[in-house]
């Protein structure tokens, strides 16, 4: 009978021990690294050159995952006067190409540059062409899905994440909520009024 006391409770710590040690690991998405911020990211942009993401520190960054062939793709224009609206006050926008879905931007990065200066007259930042879901999720993504609610994959192009001066993430927004929409700019305004 003590034998089975002691198997029992052996088998009730080991239990508690591992519940313990699952509520503190990370979620799929979530750093491992405590305290990341998007400014402890390096990228490549659009032509190919690493970039450290501290050079937005202070600033506000919308990060959109961006393509050239969608139905979502005037929202191009929409971002630029985001970006020429609030450049000034702090506001970065951060395109990053993906053809995650329907194979939607199929093109080099050269390509996809012309494409945005051309067809849109874009001057904000973009970025090489990643992943942003899946086995092959940059790690960008990944922080970024881990780091607000809700904790799920980026379901089309055009999606949004609102990041803070500090670097960490504010808000998500939907591949449907516009450049324009009262629901982004109100929350973008609000974000770049808290001090640098």
């Amino acid at each position: 009978m003590m034998r089975f006391r002691n198997l029992a409770f052996g088998a009730a710590a080991l239990l508690v021990a591992t519940l313990v040690a699952y509520a503190a690991s990370p979620r799929p998405g979530q750093s491992k690294k405590d305290g990341t911020t998007l400014h402890d990211f390096v990228v490549k942009d659009i032509e190919g050159r690493d970039v450290s993401l501290r050079k937005f520190r202070g600033k506000v960054v919308l990060v959109v995952n961006v393509a050239s062939q969608c139905g979502n793709t005037p929202q191009y224009a929409g971002l630029e006067k985001l970006y020429r609206r609030y450049q000034e006050r702090g506001l970065v926008v951060a395109g990053f190409p993906s053809n995650d879905f329907g194979a939607q931007e199929p093109g080099t990065n050269e390509e996809i540059k012309e494409f945005c200066e051309s067809k849109f007259g874009v001057t904000f930042p973009m970025f090489s062409k990643i992943s942003v879901k899946g086995i092959d999720i940059d790690p960008l993504y990944q922080w970024l899905i881990g780091s607000v609610e809700p904790r799920e994959d980026v379901d089309w192009n055009f999606a949004k994440f609102l990041v803070g001066r500090d670097g960490r993430v504010i808000a998500r927004f939907s591949s449907r909520t516009k450049p324009d929409d009262q629901i982004l700019t109100t929350a973008i305004l609000k974000a770049l009024a808290e001090p640098k």
